[in-house]
């Protein structure tokens, strides 16, 4: 009888986890369409750009920890027979996790270069990465400290106060190096 109660409300869960991802996918769809569409309207007032910029990544990010955590929580023991490779991301978090955020760097490098040229411009994917990097950095960090946790079921209320508080940072970096960039535009 136990088990069937802990089998239903681990199935609650499963359902309730899935939920809340579909509901911050259709969110995080939406920000991005508003987000792009609006960029040179969004920069000219720094405060809602931080705010916009902000919420973006801290969607993305919410995005990867809840699928992390659904993953490790009903993916990985609904295996019925586990072979080592699905076990790999959770046996070893770290190199999977570095691995992950370098994809979402590498993105996220080629989105800008398709925002300001139309498409992927190889000559300018070294500039684009150099003028990234300072932000780059700061989120990448943020990205693989909620991979990792998550991974490695480690995140708490304050874990999770640190990875927003650096995209916090991260947002105020990028929308000041962006005002910084078209201060100097217009001199």
């Amino acid at each position: 009888m136990e088990q069937l109660r802990t089998t239903v409300g681990s199935r609650k869960k499963a359902i309730a986890l899935g939920v809340v991802f579909l509901v911050f996918l259709g969110f995080a769809y939406g920000v991005n369409v508003a987000f792009f569409s609006s960029l040179k309207d969004l920069f000219a007032n720094p405060v809602v750009a931080v705010v916009m910029v902000f919420v973006h990544n801290v969607l993305a990010v919410s995005l990867i920890i809840v699928s992390m955590t659904f993953y490790v929580e009903y993916i990985v023991p609904a295996m019925s027979k586990r072979r080592k490779i699905e076990l790999m991301v959770v046996e070893h978090p770290r190199p999977f996790a570095v691995v992950f955020t370098v994809i979402v760097l590498m993105m996220s490098i080629l989105r800008t270069s398709t925002m300001l040229y139309g498409r992927v411009s190889v000559s300018s994917l070294a500039y684009i990465a150099l003028l990234s990097l300072p932000n780059g950095i700061v989120e990448g960090y943020g990205v693989f400290l909620s991979i990792l946790k998550a991974l490695k079921r480690e995140l708490t209320m304050k874990g999770l106060a640190v990875i927003y508080s650096l995209f916090l940072i991260a947002a105020l970096i990028e929308v000041g190096y962006v005002q910084l960039l078209l201060w100097i535009a217009t001199q």
